[in-house]
């Protein structure tokens, strides 16, 4: 059989996904060519998927993202769907979804923080508010990233007139975005006294069963000013977020190569300073997290054949050593600041095309997206429930429920 001519096509002019595909000897064609691989923007996807468009995939194609991936990476979407997972594994009294001293809170099961989305909750965060008045919150609009539009506040007086000056007084019927609101973590863990979060990529090849990949090389991003939680210092958006567009504007930007650390450096700095136990548990808290925010949209998810994405998983890391999921972004940037920068995102886009391409190199649906250890590369696998339930069967040793955690592979 002759090697099939593989076509591709992508929406962004992006070197590391270009110089991949090459490196793979195909060829770049148009949108309405008949292409094998897609490498979309998210408003390309939402329109081929579109019921309008009528637009049918064959067996050959396969595309970047699942058609409503929305559901897990816009923040407040990703917040109901792992509030319903939490009460329907309640209801079916499963031991994960088990509750702490504090009512409201779980035990395994915490690894937002405390949300609600306005205006909708408004009275329920007024509540929760109330209880703890000296708290910090950060409000973040649903719809935008690069961390636009974000605040914090500490006064409830603050929210009340925001809420006044952002109506739009034209048209009192349009609803004003939405936005989330989180208690703001105040206690993170911080290096050489700067705030940061894990980027963490995440590849998920199947929703229903679960098929899901962590990137070895993540990393750490920082703010570029020293933290402080001072009232004062309330405004000051280089000491609390550390998306790298805002940061670059920060001043003394390239610390540590681009403000950037590697998540195998961070894992040797914690445990020479906590030990390895403790942050051997901390990395599998985060798999942990990763995996039960995946189950969580997965029953909602449109778990199309054709699709595999890759997502940008936002972690903060408390002064407690433990996780915290910020975000989970749909398109994580493949721009490149550094050298470093640059060798990791081809890495990252060589490990996900090996990943998702059966062993032949060409793209098929009917493959059972099972790849071989060698394929992985960079990659852990997380959990992949066919072959979880296909172990339980063959050892066929009723588990107890409370090891729910077997099919998790640790972090290497």
């Amino acid at each position: 059989l002759d090697k099939m001519r593989i076509t591709y096509c992508t929406d962004l002019d992006k070197s590391v996904l270009i110089t991949n595909f090459e490196k793979r000897g195909w060829s770049q064609v148009g949108p309405d060519d008949d292409w094998n691989f897609y490498w979309a923007g998210t408003h390309t996807c939402r329109t081929l998927f579109s019921v309008d468009s009528g637009y049918r995939m064959t067996d050959n194609q396969i595309i970047n993202h699942f058609p409503n991936h929305y559901e897990l990476s816009r923040k407040d979407l990703l917040v109901k769907n792992i509030k319903r997972y939490r009460k329907e594994l309640e209801r079916e009294k499963d031991p994960l979804a088990e509750r702490g001293d504090v009512p409201s809170r779980y035990l395994h099961l915490d690894f937002i923080p405390v949300t609600f989305v306005l205006p909708a909750d408004y009275n329920m965060f007024v509540e929760e508010y109330r209880k703890n008045p000296q708290s910090t919150w950060i409000m973040k609009p649903c719809g935008k990233s690069q961390g636009a539009g974000i605040f914090l506040i500490n006064k409830l007086s603050k929210l009340k007139r925001w809420s006044r000056e952002s109506k739009t007084p034209f048209n009192p019927t349009l609803v004003k975005e939405s936005y989330v609101i989180s208690r703001y973590i105040d206690n993170p863990l911080l290096i050489g006294g700067k705030k940061f979060d894990l980027r963490l990529y995440v590849l998920v090849t199947s929703f229903r069963p679960l098929k899901c990949y962590l990137f070895k090389l993540g990393f750490c991003r920082f703010c570029t000013v020293k933290y402080d939680t001072s009232i004062q210092e309330l405004d000051n958006m280089y000491i609390h977020l550390t998306n790298v567009s805002i940061q670059k504007h920060g001043g003394e930007y390239n610390c540590m190569h681009g403000g950037k650390l590697s998540v195998q450096n961070l894992r040797l700095y914690l445990e020479s300073t906590w030990g390895k136990e403790v942050t051997e548990q901390l990395f599998t808290a985060i798999s942990w997290l990763i995996v039960h925010s995946l189950k969580a949209v997965s029953p909602v998810m449109a778990n199309d054949r054709h699709c595999f994405e890759c997502y940008g998983y936002d972690i903060i890391i408390d002064n407690k050593l433990k996780p915290w999921l910020v975000e989970v972004n749909a398109s994580p940037s493949l721009t490149s600041t550094t050298v470093n920068d640059r060798i990791l995102k081809y890495k990252l886009i060589d490990n996900i095309l090996s990943v998702v391409l059966p062993p032949d190199g060409i793209p098929d649906v009917r493959w059972n997206k099972v790849p071989s250890p060698e394929a992985l590369g960079n990659f852990d696998l997380l959990l992949d429930e066919e072959l979880a339930s296909q172990e339980e069967h063959s050892t066929n040793q009723s588990r107890s429920r409370s090891d729910t955690r077997t099919p998790l592979y640790r972090w290497k």
